[in-house]
């Protein structure tokens, strides 16, 4: 969904489109999950405002047909929920690695997240926002500078295909931080974490032995809180609400802009992102 083109007309009336809104609810609402834990570093408080809109809907006709009427709608209905119970950071987050994104306010931490993260043009990421394109780019623009004042961390990398993990290598380099790792299964991941003691991992789900990346991270969190990343072309697979879920994912293909938002974002949380 990161990397995907969102549709912006609304939903004409009628039975069968009325379940086409219904389906395409069912389908953006794990993903507007991801975006709220994202902004709260936390699945419990993530998960808490997406309930409080869908209960609201419940309630309130106009808003159960705006989240009805495609992802954009179903995001600025958040929004504007998200501004009247915006939470505090997570206590301990400004001592982590990388703290220094809490300089980035929450209104262009939104607009980054919206447009890099969750693959809203900026036209649709200022519709959100209820602010004109120009100003959404603006608010992008100074994000993306302001996690430019990331210190520096090491990294554990999980990744069985050799092309994407130097690919992520190569983003963690730009990023200004550093590969110390990178594990091809569930079992070398745990000993290289071991060996290496990283401050944040980027790991696939599915690995070459028929391991798992989330078995890996299960194993690697009985020895530390280290945040993590998960990447995988099956971003479904994470997000059934079925069990924790990450609160930093992104889905195959990515884009380089999206990872270093997500390394960021991780890094400001720290281990409160997995709660």
């Amino acid at each position: 969904m990161g990397t995907q083109s969102y549709p912006s007309s609304p939903t004409e009336p009628g039975p069968a489109n009325r379940d086409r809104a219904g389906a395409e609810l069912a389908r953006t609402l794990p993903y507007l999950r991801r975006y709220a834990r994202s902004l709260t570093g936390r699945q419990s408080a993530g998960d808490a405002v997406v309930r409080a809109l869908l209960e609201c809907s419940l309630h309130d006709p106009d808003v159960r047909a705006e989240i009805r009427n495609g992802p954009i709608s179903l995001f600025r209905a958040f929004t504007r929920l998200w501004k009247s119970m915006e939470l505090p950071s997570p206590a301990g987050a400004m001592s982590d690695p990388g703290s220094q994104i809490a300089r980035v306010p929450s209104l262009p931490r939104q607009a980054l997240l919206l447009h890099q993260l969750e693959g809203f043009s900026v036209a649709q990421t200022g519709a959100i926002l209820g602010l004109p394109e120009s100003e959404a780019e603006g608010l992008v623009q100074q994000a993306i500078g302001e996690l430019g004042l990331d210190e520096p961390v090491r990294v554990l990398v999980i990744e069985d295909e050799g092309l994407i993990a130097s690919h992520l290598e190569s983003i963690v380099a730009e990023a200004g931080h550093r590969v110390v790792a990178n594990a091809t299964t569930a079992a070398q991941a745990r000993v290289l974490f071991e060996r290496e003691r990283p401050h944040l991992v980027l790991s696939d789900v599915q690995l070459a032995d028929g391991s798992s990346g989330v078995d890996a991270m299960d194993a690697i969190a009985e020895l530390s809180d280290v945040p993590v990343i998960f990447i995988t072309a099956f971003p479904e697979l994470l997000l059934t609400g079925e069990r924790p879920e990450p609160a930093f994912l992104i889905g195959k293909p990515f884009r380089d802009e999206t990872v270093r938002t997500a390394i960021s974002q991780a890094l400001f949380f720290g281990s409160h992102g997995r709660q």
